[in-house]
């Protein structure tokens, strides 16, 4: 089974930040099929979504994205 999902992370900015975003994905050999990023105020949104990810990797993916240092608020969307 597959859900869309989109989670938006809000993060400090740093550099290297994004790729360690998408490494949870990389990790499960999916492809976003959707990625925005703004920064503002030293903050970076960023939100990452997906038409059809495997269900039983959504919790994991998710975990995964608020242990990435620098993430402050994770929500799936």
């Amino acid at each position: 089974m597959f859900a869309a999902v989109r989670f938006q992370v809000d993060a400090d900015a740093s550099p290297g930040l994004l790729p360690r975003l998408l490494q949870p994905f990389a990790r499960r050999d999916l492809v976003p099929d959707d990625l925005q990023a703004v920064h503002a105020d030293g903050v970076l949104t960023v939100g990452i979504g997906m038409v059809a990810m495997p269900i039983e990797m959504v919790h994991l993916v998710e975990g995964n994205l608020r242990q990435v240092v620098g993430v402050r608020r994770v929500c799936r969307l």
